[in-house]
């Protein structure tokens, strides 16, 4: 899943630590995603949106996601 993380964390001035530590992951976690190489939970999506006061639809691309 394509996200925008890393362009928000630029832009916001943000590392990788500092946005891992405001949401409570680890930095690991926040590169995974910023590689698309790990999808995040839902309270994740949350909190991570909610951190940069956009909706979830700004952070992360759903247009893979299969409908069921």
């Amino acid at each position: 899943m394509k996200t925008r993380i890393q362009e928000l964390r630029k832009i916001h001035k943000l590392s990788q630590e500092e946005l891992a530590m405001a949401v409570g992951v680890t930095r690991q976690t926040i590169i995974s995603l910023e590689r698309e190489k790990y999808t995040a939970s839902l309270v994740l999506a949350y909190k991570i949106a909610r951190y940069f006061g956009v909706k979830i639809e700004e952070v992360f691309d759903f247009s893979d996601v299969e409908e069921i």
